[in-house]
């Protein structure tokens, strides 16, 4: 009686299991659909490039813009401004230069015409001063004779007038001489100055310094400054 009664439940619980089970429309009706990740993947990418595109065109796109934008009339104002101050400096550098080439011409016209002109009788002069060498050594020699004279009762006028004579002519020579810039010096008991003296000879001297002109053979000649003749010396040399 009992396994009866189980197997009536049994069968009863069977039936009612497969009453409620769903059907394959239903499922396919209601269950949810499956997810394609590939396909997904690929529209986001896509849409991600989409985007950087369109981004990157805008912004080539702006400076484009821009460039066509016509320029406003201070701009172009300014623009001519700029360029005509340019164009000013440019020629103010050019006047400037023009002037200091124009003022270093004049000064160099000046200074040779004042050379010209200082040392135009530079020849003649160098002939002029043989004469002068010639009236000195005469007025050495009749200063030598008077001076052999003065211890003796024999006293010759004639020479003390023509030495007086020599000595006069010289000194205005001289003179006219020292007008147009030429100058005698004489270097005696100096230091020995290789620009302006010529040793012609060197001898020791106890008494005096080294290097110092005890001997004057030819007296020397400068014309404006410049030495035209060389003294001739004698120089000491004690060692």
């Amino acid at each position: 009686m009992f396994r009866q009664v189980l197997s009536t439940s049994t069968r009863a619980l069977r039936s009612s299991t497969r009453a409620y089970a769903p059907s394959a429309a239903v499922r396919t009706q209601f269950a949810p659909a499956p997810i394609n990740f590939a396909r997904s993947q690929l529209q986001s990418s896509r849409w991600y490039s989409d985007s950087t595109e369109a981004k990157k065109e805008g912004e080539e796109a702006k400076p484009a813009t821009e460039a066509e934008a016509p320029a406003s009339p201070e701009e172009e104002l300014k623009k001519k401004l700029e360029a005509k101050e340019k164009e000013v400096i440019d020629w103010k550098d050019k006047y400037l230069r023009s002037v200091a080439d124009f003022r270093n011409l004049q000064e160099r016209a000046t200074r040779d015409q004042k050379s010209a002109r200082n040392f135009a009788i530079q020849q003649f002069a160098k002939d002029l001063v043989d004469s002068v060498d010639n009236l000195d050594r005469a007025l050495t020699m009749g200063q030598e004779k008077m001076k052999a004279l003065e211890g003796s009762d024999k006293k010759n006028d004639d020479l003390a007038s023509f030495y007086e004579g020599v000595k006069m002519t010289e000194g205005l020579m001289l003179q006219t001489l020292t007008k147009h810039g030429l100058e005698r010096f004489d270097p005696a008991n100096e230091k020995f100055n290789p620009n302006e003296h010529e040793a012609t000879f060197m001898t020791p001297q106890p008494d005096k310094e080294d290097g110092t002109v005890f001997f004057v053979q030819q007296k020397g000649f400068k014309l404006n400054g410049r030495v035209l003749r060389a003294a001739k010396v004698g120089v000491v040399k004690n060692a």
